[in-house]
C-alpha cells in the first residue's frame, strides 16, 4: 500500500498498550483506524472512550469480538444473546460500524448442530443490529479452531449462512490467517462480493509455535496478503485494512519499534 489512508490496527496487536496509549501512539504515527477489542473499553464510560478516539482523529472501524452462540442449555443461550446485544450497543456508542463475530462451538455438539445454533443466534440479533445501525460481521476461523472457537471455517460457509439470513445487516470479516489455505477461496470471495465488510491481515509462521499467539507480521510468513487484498477488492471491498496480530513474540518487544515495523510491513506486503 502506498499510504496509510486505509490502515487500521487492532488494539490486540499492540496488547501491552492500554487504550489511551494506543490512541496517542497510533495517531502520532498517522494511523487513522482502530479495531477496538472490547476489553480495551473496560473501566471507563463508553462516551469517554469515544471522545478519546475523536480527540486523536481516530475512527473505530470494528468492535471485536462477540458471537459464541452454541449452547447446551437455556441459560447459556440467553447469556450469549445478552452479551451480543451488549456488544452491538457498545459498537454504536463508540461509532464502530460492525461487530466482529467469533461464532463459537461446543465440542459436545455435532458440527451440524453447532452451525445450526450459530445461524439461529445471528438471526436473533438482526432486528437489534438494524435499530442501532451496526452490522454483524461473521469471521470464519481456521479449521483448527472448529472444536471450541468457531464451527464456521470458510467464506463459503459464511455465504451459505447469509443466503439464509439476508445481507443487509450481516456481512463477512475476511481474515487472511483463517482463509489463506482454502482451495475455494477465490470463487467464494467472488460469490461474497460486497458481503465482505472487513479485511484483516497478518501472516502464518512456519513452524507455528502456538496455535493462537504466534502470528507474524505481513511478510514474515507464507500468506500472500497482497494477492488476497486484490481478490477482496475485485469483489467490491474498499474499506479499512485491519492489522490483527496475536504474537507473544512481538508483544515482548519495544512497542514503539514494533509499531514502525507494522507500518513498514503494511506498506511493503499489503
Amino acid at each position: 500500500m502506498d499510504n496509510l489512508d486505509r490502515l487500521a490496527i487492532h488494539t490486540m496487536t499492540t496488547k501491552p498498550w492500554d487504550l489511551p496509549t494506543a490512541c496517542a501512539k497510533y495517531s502520532a504515527a498517522g494511523v487513522p483506524g482502530v479495531g477496538l477489542w472490547r476489553q480495551w473499553l473496560d473501566g471507563r464510560p463508553l462516551a469517554e472512550s469515544k471522545q478519546m478516539l475523536d480527540d486523536h482523529g481516530l475512527k473505530a472501524v470494528s468492535l471485536v469480538r462477540s458471537g459464541f452462540y452454541p449452547y447446551l442449555n437455556a441459560a447459556e443461550k440467553q447469556a450469549a444473546y445478552d452479551d451480543n446485544i451488549k456488544a452491538l450497543d457498545e459498537a454504536a456508542a463508540v461509532g464502530a460500524p460492525q461487530v466482529v463475530l467469533v461464532c463459537g462451538a461446543k465440542p459436545e455438539l455435532s458440527i451440524t448442530e453447532n452451525r445450526k445454533q450459530i445461524t439461529e443466534g445471528i438471526g436473533s440479533l438482526i432486528d437489534h443490529a438494524s435499530k442501532v445501525g451496526v452490522k454483524l460481521s461473521i469471521e470464519p476461523l481456521h479449521p483448527m479452531y472448529a472444536d471450541c472457537r468457531s464451527a464456521v471455517n470458510t467464506i463459503g460457509q459464511c455465504n451459505d449462512m447469509i443466503d439464509q439470513l439476508g445481507d443487509e445487516w450481516v456481512g463477512i470479516a475476511a481474515d487472511v490467517y483463517h482463509i489463506w489455505w482454502d482451495p475455494q477461496l477465490e470463487q467464494e470471495i467472488k460469490r461474497a462480493g460486497k458481503r465482505i465488510i472487513g479485511f484483516h491481515v497478518c501472516d502464518w509462521m512456519t513452524p507455528t509455535a502456538d496455535m493462537l499467539n504466534d502470528r507474524g507480521l505481513m511478510g514474515e510468513g507464507c500468506i500472500n496478503n497482497r494477492g488476497i487484498r486484490e481478490l477482496v477488492e475485485a469483489a467490491g471491498f474498499d474499506g479499512p485494512i485491519e492489522v490483527e496480530v496475536f504474537s507473544t513474540r512481538h508483544w515482548a518487544t519495544d512497542q514503539d519499534e514494533y509499531l514502525e515495523k507494522i507500518i513498514s510491513a503494511y506498506k511493503t506486503h499489503v
